[in-house]
């Protein structure tokens, strides 16, 4: 029997229902919901939405955390084939003014303590109806008093008018006998995401409910044979407006049937609390959140033994990370290569391949397919060597949100298929093992050598001195360019010079990727997702020569 036998979201998330009424599909802050429970929410919301006019291909914001409330959002405007538009609720007015206009949003869902953002666009913005809720707005009235008498709960005032409603208003009128009938496509959009843009503006990522569901059958591939189909429970580590949030948190809701913990905020104690006493047994997180758990001080306090699948993506492992975490648990961290653009991972490491090769970002899915290309004639490279991936599958994005330009640019048709442009340099070994390299724009070209940033930044971070490094190339008229490190050290660490650094690069990198330059930060740029921008580093390098 398949994991789902319909290639629709909503359609899938029934079948999930009808399989497992009784199962707890939710935990929050101790509360525990079953998927009929779940469903029936996801109906009266739907309804009361449809009764507001919400109707297919009405892009709806969702600027919430991970909250049950969201995750019913995203299920309710799926059962009346709207589209949630994802958004970092830490975002302000700034970023939400521009996507509610960029997408003509009618909707947005926001919080209690973010409304505030919100307040200050609606002159500016198409938004007619702001659908407001909190953190414990799903929880009993008992928590909620406890919570705030010990200040623990975070709020704001949400003002009066006929433009703001309560989320739970909404889930007490609705009326499902009202619902019209669900016609969805595997062709039409799903969810739609927000990327980075190279003119400095966010590009909205309409991902088809076809590939949405493509993906989430080979998330969930992943983890056989380490844990049964429907005895899954994953923790959600990642944020549900990232596309690694998308995929682990639907993953049990639309495929596995399996229980999902959620928690509006990352906190370690509470996450390591969480998988002790849930028994969690998979959870996906970028690589520095690996680093943090292996170096907090009360990690040992908790028994981790439960998990089985740690996944891992967004960034580059670092070898050190990689080797501590198995180690210590006893268990690899299994690494995936992914975009946004391609709905998450075009390879992951499968649990039934073993222990993945040390610095491999996984397999190529089934189904999809690739390319290695020259960056600059786009024409294939010699087998083995390294290249500019592109890639297509089932359903593929074809095209951003009205960015006709930045389209352009990142897709290409072949052969009657859209494929998209990475922009990174990967190797893909005969077994399909896929190794990321660099970021095709951070390559540094000195005296004639093309050099992957991401090599010199492991090979630092790998000191134990080191919490964090990005890499540049500065403009030099001598030799192209010349190798710029901006490290960050661990609080604790007295004493370490930039030559201590540089002689531990020369010790285990080509003398050609040595750094000629090493500065000290306190900090490093980072985008709302948590990448390092180099970008913004080499724009101030850029800027002083000018100057």
């Amino acid at each position: 029997m398949p994991l789902v036998e319909t290639n629709t979201t909503y359609q899938a998330f029934e079948e999930v229902v009808k399989r497992s009424p009784d199962k707890t599909s939710l935990v929050y802050l101790g509360e525990k919901f079953t998927f009929s429970e779940i469903h029936q929410m996801v109906l009266r919301l739907a309804s009361s939405l449809f009764e507001m006019g919400v109707g297919k291909d009405e892009k709806v914001i969702v600027y919430l955390y991970n909250l049950p409330q969201t995750l019913i959002t995203w299920l309710a405007l799926q059962r009346l084939e709207a589209v949630p538009v994802m958004v970092a609720p830490v975002y302000t007015s700034y970023d939400i003014r521009y996507m509610a206009n960029d997408v003509g949003a009618g909707i947005i869902f926001c919080m209690d303590t973010n409304l505030s953002y919100v307040i200050d666009i609606l002159e500016e913005a198409p938004i007619r109806k702001v659908v407001v809720t909190s953190m414990v707005d799903l929880i009993p009235g008992w928590k909620k008093i406890i919570g705030r008498g010990f200040g623990r709960i975070p709020t704001g005032k949400v003002p009066k008018g006929k433009e703001f409603v309560s989320f739970q208003k909404l889930l007490k009128t609705g009326n499902p006998s009202t619902l019209p009938p669900f016609e969805g496509e595997p062709e039409d959009t799903a969810v739609m995401l927000y990327t980075g843009g190279t003119t400095g503006f966010p590009k909205g990522v309409p991902l088809s409910a076809g590939l949405f569901i493509y993906r989430l059958i080979e998330w969930a591939r992943a983890v056989e044979p380490l844990v049964p189909f429907g005895e899954g429970i994953t923790l959600l580590a990642a944020p549900l407006y990232h596309v690694i949030g998308q995929m682990d948190g639907m993953t049990p809701m639309l495929v596995t049937g399996e229980t999902l913990i959620v928690m509006p905020r990352v906190v370690l104690d509470a996450m390591f609390d969480h998988i002790q006493r849930y028994r969690a047994t998979r959870m996906f997180a970028v690589p520095a959140m690996y680093r943090m758990i292996l170096e907090h001080d009360r990690v040992d306090q908790y028994d981790l033994r439960s998990l089985k699948y740690c996944g891992t993506g967004g960034d580059v492992l670092p070898t050190e990370v990689a080797k501590r975490w198995h180690k210590k648990f006893g268990i690899p961290l299994y690494q995936g290569y992914g975009a946004t653009e391609l709905c998450a991972a075009i390879s992951l490491s499968y649990a039934r391949d073993g222990i993945p090769p040390e610095g491999a970002a996984g397999k190529i899915s089934p189904g999809s397919k690739f390319r290695l290309v020259d960056p600059d004639t786009l024409e294939p490279v010699p087998p083995g060597e390294p290249g500019e991936l592109l890639a297509t599958s089932p359903y593929a994005v074809k095209s951003y949100w009205n960015k006709p330009e930045e389209t352009e640019k990142c897709f290409l048709e072949i052969d009657g298929e859209v494929w998209y442009r990475t922009k990174d340099i990967v190797e893909v070994d005969q077994d399909h093992w896929l190794y990321f390299r660099d970021r095709s724009v951070d390559l540094i070209k000195h005296k004639g050598y093309r050099i992957a940033a991401a090599e010199v930044e492991r090979v630092l971070q790998e000191h134990p001195a080191v919490i964090a490094a990005s890499v540049v190339g500065v403009p030099d008229e001598k030799v192209g360019e010349r190798i710029k490190a901006f490290v960050v050290l661990k609080e604790d660490i007295k004493g370490i010079s930039g030559f201590e650094l540089t002689k531990w690069c020369k010790e285990r990198l080509a003398p050609y990727k040595v750094p000629q330059y090493i500065e000290f930060r306190d900090m490093l740029p980072k985008s709302k997702v948590g990448k390092f921008l180099r970008r913004e580093l080499r724009e101030e390098e850029r800027r002083k020569i000018t100057e």
